[in-house]
C-alpha cells in the first residue's frame, strides 16, 4: 500500500529517539536486559498539587471543549508565570495553548513557512526541527557549530547565513541534546543580527528553561532585547520541568496577528487541548514552585556523575552542560578503536547489542560522531549503565 502514501511524508525521518526507546522496549519484551537513556523524559512523578487540580476539575464536570487557545485560567497563569520568571509582558490574545510545545513548534512553522522560505538551525539540533521545516515546505539551513564554543551559533556565523529568504531562525536552550545555554552577551549579539535583518523572525525553545543550574540568571530574549518583541516566538511548556510530559500541554507567546494564525490552523487539526490537562497545567504554573529546584537538583548531580564516568571511558569525551537531562558525548575515537563500526549509528546499535544500554547517535541530531545519553532517570539506573558502557569498552581492547 506504499504507493497511497503522499511524498512529502516519505521523505520525514521517524524520530529517532522514539525509535531507540522502541527497540530497547522490543529487546525487554523478548527478555533481554537493557537500560533505556534514549528516551527525554523525566523520571520523576507529576508533583501531587499538580495532579490533585486534574481530578478536582473532572469532579467539577470541567470534561468539555474549552476555546481553541486555551481556558481564559491558564492563559492568566501563563501571563503570570512570564511576568513572574521571564519579566516579559503578554495579554491573552498574544498566547495560543497547544497539545505540547511540539505541537506550538509546528503551528509556528506552518503559519509563518511559504514554500522556499528558509529556517536557520543551529546544529546540533532537537531531531524534530527539520523534519518539521519540510512538512511546512521551508528550507532548513544548518549551521554547524562545534565543541570549541560549546555546540552555540556565533553571531558571526547567522550573519553570514541570512539571505532574503530567512524567515525564521530556530534557538534551544538549554539545547536538546547538548544541555549547553547561551550567555546573555552571545543572545544580545545573535539579537543585534536579527534587528539588522527585519525579514526575519526568531524563535526560541524554551522548554527546558526550569533545568538549568549554571552561573549567570538565565534570561529570556524579549527581557534582554524588548525592540525585538513583535519578532520573537516564544515557546514553552510544562512537560520537562513539572515533569507532565503526557499531559501534552505547550504554549506559544508572540505577536497577536502570528498568534491569531496559529489559532485558525489549530482550530482545523485538534482544536483545544485537553481540558483536564489544562486545570493541570494552570495549577503547575500558579502552585507551588518548589518542586522545580528539587527535580533540577537531582539531576545536576545526574549530570555530573555521568560526565565524568564517561570521561573516564577510553574513546569517550563529554562536555559538561549547563541545563537539560542530556550528556552529548564524541565518541570518534572509540569509533576508531571499534573494528567493527564506522560511524555512530552502528556505535549505538553495538552498546545496545552488546552491553544492554539504548542511546541514541548523534547523526539524526545533526551531528555524527556523538552520541546523546539522558540521564533522566534514577542514579542507581546510570551507574549501572556506565559500569555496562565501560566494561563493553574495555573488552574490545583484550
Amino acid at each position: 500500500m506504499n504507493e497511497f502514501i503522499a511524498d512529502l511524508v516519505k521523505k520525514v525521518k521517524p524520530s529517532a529517539t522514539i525509535a531507540v526507546s522502541m527497540k530497547a522496549a522490543e529487546l525487554k519484551a523478548a527478555g533481554q536486559d537493557v537500560i533505556g537513556l534514549g528516551a527525554g523524559e523525566p523520571d520523576f512523578d507529576t508533583p501531587g498539587h499538580i495532579k490533585q487540580a486534574a481530578i478536582d476539575a473532572i469532579n467539577k464536570g470541567q470534561t468539555k471543549y474549552t476555546a481553541v487557545d486555551g481556558t481564559a485560567e491558564l492563559k492568566q497563569a501563563i501571563i503570570d508565570k512570564l511576568k513572574r520568571d521571564n519579566q516579559v509582558d503578554y495579554h491573552a490574545n498574544e498566547l495560543l495553548v497547544s497539545c505540547g510545545a511540539k505541537h506550538s513548534i509546528f503551528n509556528l512553522l506552518n503559519a509563518v513557512i511559504n514554500p522556499g522560505d528558509e529556517v536557520i538551525i543551529p546544529a546540533p539540533y532537537w531531531v524534530s526541527y527539520p523534519d518539521m521545516t519540510l512538512l511546512a515546505g521551508g528550507e532548513s539551513v544548518i549551521v554547524q557549530t562545534t565543541a570549541d564554543n560549546a555546540f552555540k551559533m556565533t553571531a558571526a556565523q547567522l550573519s553570514a547565513t541570512i539571505t532574503d529568504k530567512t524567515k525564521l531562525i530556530i534557538l534551544n536552550s538549554p539545547s536538546n541534546p547538548t544541555g549547553q545555554v547561551y550567555s546573555q552577551a552571545e543572545l544580545v549579539a545573535i539579537c543585534e543580527v536579527v534587528q539588522a535583518n527585519p525579514h526575519v523572525l526568531i524563535m526560541t525553545d524554551d522548554i527546558y528553561e526550569h533545568i538549568y543550574w549554571g552561573d549567570e540568571p538565565l534570561t529570556n530574549l524579549v527581557a534582554l532585547f524588548p525592540a525585538l518583541k513583535d519578532r520573537v516566538i516564544l515557546v514553552n511548556g510544562v512537560s520537562k520541568g513539572y515533569a507532565m510530559t503526557g499531559w501534552r500541554i505547550g504554549f506559544a507567546a508572540a505577536n497577536k496577528d502570528i498568534i491569531t494564525a496559529m489559532r485558525k490552523l489549530q482550530s482545523q487539526s485538534t482544536s483545544n487541548p485537553c481540558s483536564i490537562s489544562q486545570a493541570a497545567a494552570a495549577a503547575a504554573f500558579s502552585g507551588p514552585q518548589d518542586c522545580l529546584q528539587t527535580m533540577t537538583d537531582a539531576l545536576k548531580e545526574r549530570h555530573d556523575f555521568v560526565v565524568q564516568a564517561l570521561n573516564e571511558i577510553d574513546g569517550i569525551n563529554c562536555l559538561s552542560g549547563d541545563g537539560a537531562f542530556y550528556a552529548f558525548a564524541d565518541v570518534t575515537a572509540l569509533i576508531d578503536l571499534h573494528k567493527g563500526c564506522d560511524n555512530d549509528v552502528e556505535l549505538a546499535t553495538w552498546l545496545l547489542e552488546s552491553a544492554g544500554v539504548a542511546v541514541v547517535p548523534g547523526t539524526p541530531f545533526g551531528a555524527p560522531g556523538y552520541i546523546r545519553i539522558s540521564f533522566a532517570t534514577g542514579m542507581d539506573v546510570l551507574e549501572a549503565a556506565m559500569v555496562r558502557i565501560k566494561k563493553a569498552v574495555n573488552d574490545l581492547k583484550d
